[in-house]
C-alpha cells in the first residue's frame, strides 16, 4: 500500500526510528561512563589529609610530596603491602592516616601476651641500622623467648604497626628523638621496624643537614638522621643525655669544664624544633655524680653557677631540668600547632645484688617472672607525670610495663663484655623498645 510499511504509516515509522536512535545513544553513553569509572576509582579523602603537611625540602630536586605523587605511590603499592578489605559501606579504609584508637586509652595499663608473629624484624638482618652491641642475636645468647611478647593494653586495642602504614602517616614529616642512649635505642628500633630489618639503599643519611657529622677524634657523631625519599619522611636522633644546654667555658681548651644550663633547652632543639612534627624527649640515667664528674659538667642556672642547695642535689637538678624542658616545649606549641610532643618516662634498670660497677647482675631469662600485668592507672614515673600535667606535652608512659621485663636486657652477653660487669640498663633489640614505638605510633 502506498505510504505504508507493513501496515504502518510513514509518520509512525519515523517516530519508531527516532526512538531507536535515542535509545542507542543513551546505552552507548551509559556503557562508556561505566567503563571509565572502573578504570579511575575515586581518590580517598585521606589522601588530601596526607598531603596537607609542611614542606621538608631536601635539595633542589626534592620538595614536599604533592597529592598526585602520593596517589602514584598508593597506586604502585609502595605505601601499603597489607590486604585491602572493603568496609561495610563498600569503601576501602587502607589509606586512612589517623589512628582508630581512642585518644583517652591508657596504653601503660595492660599485660604482656605471647605472640608467635613477633618479632617485627630480625636482629640478625637489621645490620644497616642496629648497633651490634644491642643485637643480642649476634652474641652468645641462645634464648630468645623475650622476642615473642607483645604488649596488650587493658581497655583498648593498639593499631598494628607496619612500616608502610607508619610511612603513610608520616608523609612529609619528621620524627625526632632527643635524649640519652635509651633514646638512641628507641630510634634504632623504629628504623628497624619501618624497614623490617631489610637493607634499604634508597634511605639516605642526611645528618649533615643538621650538623650531625663525626668530628675529628670523636667516636661517633652527636646523632643520626635518615630520610625516606618515597614519602619524604625523616627520622632523627640527637644525643642530649641531660636535656639541657651544654656550653664549654673555654672553647680553646679541650679539657675545659662544661656549663650545664639547667634552665635552657639544648641549642640543637632551639635551632631545629621548627622542622619537627613529632618530638620524643627522654633523660634520666646520666643524672649521677659519677657522670657529671666524668663529663666535667658544672650546674648553671640563670647564666651563672648554681647556688641553690635544693637544685645542687642530683635528684633536684634532674627534676628542675625536666620541668624546665617540658615547660619550654609547651611554650613553643602555639608557634607550631602541628607539632606533637612527648616526654618518654624513665626506662627501668634491673641490677640485682649490686650496681653496674659492683657486680650487679640480671641473669634471668624467663619472661614474666616478675609478673606480666600492670593494673595501676597512674604512671610509676611520678616526676615525669607531674612535669607534663597541664601542658600540651604528652607522657609516653613505658616505665611500669618495662619494669616487668628484666629478662630482656643485654646482661652478660655484650659483645665487648667486661668480666664481672653486666648491662642491665640497655635492652636487647628486637625487644622492649619496639613496644615503646608501638605505643608512640598509636598516638600519632
Amino acid at each position: 500500500m502506498k505510504g505504508s510499511f507493513y501496515g504502518m504509516k510513514v509518520t509512525q515509522v519515523s517516530v519508531v526510528l527516532i526512538g531507536f536512535v535515542c535509545l542507542a545513544v543513551l546505552m552507548l553513553a551509559w556503557t562508556k561512563n561505566s567503563f571509565t569509572s572502573s578504570l579511575t576509582p575515586g581518590i580517598p579523602l585521606s589522601v588530601k589529609e596526607v598531603s596537607g603537611t609542611k614542606d621538608v625540602s631536601r635539595n633542589k630536586n626534592s620538595s614536599k610530596l604533592a597529592e598526585e605523587d602520593i596517589v602514584s605511590l598508593v597506586s604502585s603499592g609502595d605505601l601499603e603491602s597489607s590486604s585491602t578489605e572493603p568496609s561495610a559501606k563498600g569503601e576501602h579504609t587502607e589509606y586512612l592516616t589517623t589512628s582508630t584508637v581512642t585518644q583517652d586509652c591508657n596504653f601503660g595499663k595492660g599485660k604482656w601476651v605471647i605472640d608467635d608473629t613477633r618479632p617485627l624484624y630480625s636482629g640478625l638482618g637489621c645490620k644497616q641500622w642496629l648497633s651490634s652491641m644491642w643485637a643480642c642475636r649476634m652474641t652468645q645468647r641462645t634464648d630468645f623467648e623475650y622476642e615473642k611478647l607483645r604488649w596488650q593494653p587493658r581497655d583498648c586495642d593498639m593499631e598494628e604497626f607496619t612500616g608502610p602504614k607508619f610511612l603513610r602517616r608520616m608523609v612529609n614529616k619528621t620524627l625526632a628523638f632527643v635524649g640519652d642512649s635509651l633514646g638512641r635505642q628507641q630510634f634504632q628500633s623504629i628504623i628497624c621496624m619501618i624497614t623490617g630489618g631489610d637493607e634499604r639503599p634508597d634511605v639516605l643519611d642526611v645528618g649533615k643537614e643538621y650538623g650531625l657529622v663525626k668530628a675529628r677524634g670523636a667516636k661517633r657523631p652527636d646523632g643520626w638522621v635518615y630520610w625516606f625519599p618515597s614519602t619524604n619522611t625523616t627520622i632523627l636522633y640527637y644525643w642530649s643525655a641531660s636535656l639541657c644546654d651544654l656550653e664549654p667555658l673555654n672553647v680553646s681548651n679541650p679539657e675545659t669544664d662544661i656549663a650545664m644550663h639547667l634552665d635552657q633547652p639544648p641549642a640543637f632543639l632551639q635551632r631545629f624544633l621548627h622542622k619537627f612534627d613529632v618530638l620524643v624527649l627522654n633523660t634520666g640515667h646520666h643524672w649521677n655524680s659519677e657522670k657529671l664528674k666524668a663529663n666535667r659538667w658544672i650546674m648553671y642556672v640563670g647564666g651563672v653557677p648554681n647556688t641553690n642547695r635544693k637544685i645542687a642535689e642530683i635528684a633536684g637538678a634532674k627534676n628542675f631540668t625536666l620541668y624546665n624542658i617540658v615547660d619550654w616545649v609547651n611554650s613553643q606549641l602555639p608557634k607550631y600547632p602541628g607539632l606533637k610532643a612527648f616526654y618518654r618516662s624513665i626506662s627501668p634498670r634491673h641490677f640485682f645484688n649490686g650496681d653496674w660497677n659492683t657486680g650487679g647482675t640480671c641473669d634471668n631469662t624467663s619472661p614474666s617472672s616478675a609478673g606480666k600485668e600492670v593494673i595501676e592507672d597512674e604512671s610509676t614515673d611520678t616526676v615525669a607525670a607531674g612535669a607534663v600535667k597541664g601542658t600540651g606535652v604528652k607522657l609516653l608512659d613505658i616505665t611500669a610495663l618495662s619494669q616487668l621485663r628484666d629478662e630482656s636486657h643485654i646482661s652478660r652477653y655484650s659483645i665487648k663484655a667486661t668480666p664481672g660487669v653486666q648491662d642491665c640498663l640497655h635492652w636487647c633489640l628486637p625487644g622492649v623498645p619496639d613496644t615503646w614505638n608501638e605505643i608512640l605510633f598509636a598516638q600519632i
